[in-house]
């Protein structure tokens, strides 16, 4: 058996105080191809706290010294 387990899915409006944007800016970025990896069930648009995460440690900055 596989070890596949279910991503934790948000709505945009919880991703969106994660990374301190507005839900509309989420669905903007969206429209333009660009921002956050997203899931899109039927008209309802989720995503992956994974890849929230990932984003975030992307833009960590790490100060010299």
């Amino acid at each position: 058996m596989s070890d596949f387990s279910l991503p934790q899915l948000l709505p945009p409006a919880e991703a969106a105080k994660i990374v301190s944007k507005s839900p509309q800016s989420l669905a903007n970025d969206r429209a333009q191809g660009r921002g956050l990896p997203y899931h899109k069930l039927g008209a309802k648009v989720l995503y992956d706290v994974r890849d929230i995460a990932a984003a975030l440690e992307k833009s960590r900055v790490v100060p010299n010294g």
